[in-house]
C-alpha cells in the first residue's frame, strides 16, 4: 500500500530551495497532504540521527521506522560494523529527543557506489610517491612481460604530473 521512502541528510527535500513548492503541492492535494506529517517526521528523525553520529550518517539512509524498529541502509559492511558499535549511543540520544526506538536493524546496500568511486578517484599521491613511480618505470627491466606495466606506470606518472589525477 505504501512505498518505502528513503531519507538521508544529503537528499532531504525539506532542505532544498524547492521544498516550498513541494510542500505547497502536498498541502493542496488531499491525498498527498496526509503524507506530509510522515515525511516531516522522517526528516526530523534523520536530522536527529545525523546530529548524534554526523560522520556515519552522511552515508546512511533511514529505510523505515515502524513499531519502534528503525531500519537503516548503509553502503558497506565496514560502516555497518562501525555503526553497530554506536547503536547504544544512537538509541540513547534518540530516546532523549523523544523517539521510541526499541531496536535498530542495519541493511547493507550499495546505493552510492558511483559517489564512492568518484571520491576514490580524487585521491592524490604525494609528489615523492609520483617520483618513486617514475623511478620504478625507468628501473624495470625492458622485457616483453614488463612492457605493459612500464607503459601503465609512465602514463600514471604523466597524468599525476599534469594534474589530471
Amino acid at each position: 500500500m505504501f512505498r518505502r521512502m528513503r531519507f538521508n541528510s544529503s537528499n532531504l527535500a525539506l532542505k532544498r530551495p524547492t521544498a516550498v513548492g513541494a510542500t505547497d503541492f502536498l498541502r493542496r492535494n488531499d491525498k498527498m497532504a496526509a503524507l506530509l506529517p510522515a515525511v516531516q517526521r522522517m526528516a526530523r528523525l534523520q536530522k536527529d540521527c545525523a546530529e548524534c553520529l554526523p560522520a556515519m550518517f552522511v552515508h546512511c539512509e533511514i529505510l523505515a521506522f515502524e513499531d519502534g524498529q528503525l531500519l537503516l541502509s548503509l553502503p558497506t559492511t565496514a560502516l555497518a560494523a562501525k555503526l553497530k558499535q554506536q547503536l547504544p549511543k544512537l538509541q540513547e540520544t534518540l530516546a532523549r529527543r523523544g523517539w521510541q526506538v526499541h531496536g535498530v536493524k542495519l541493511k547493507v546496500q550499495m546505493t552510492k557506489q558511483a559517489e564512492i568511486k568518484e571520491k576514490m578517484r580524487a585521491l592524490e599521491l604525494p609528489g615523492a610517491a609520483v617520483d618513486a613511480f617514475d623511478q620504478l618505470s625507468g628501473s624495470l627491466e625492458q622485457t616483453p612481460q614488463n612492457a605493459a606495466l612500464i607503459e601503465a606506470v609512465k602514463a600514471m606518472v604523466a597524468r599525476r604530473r599534469a594534474g589530471g589525477g
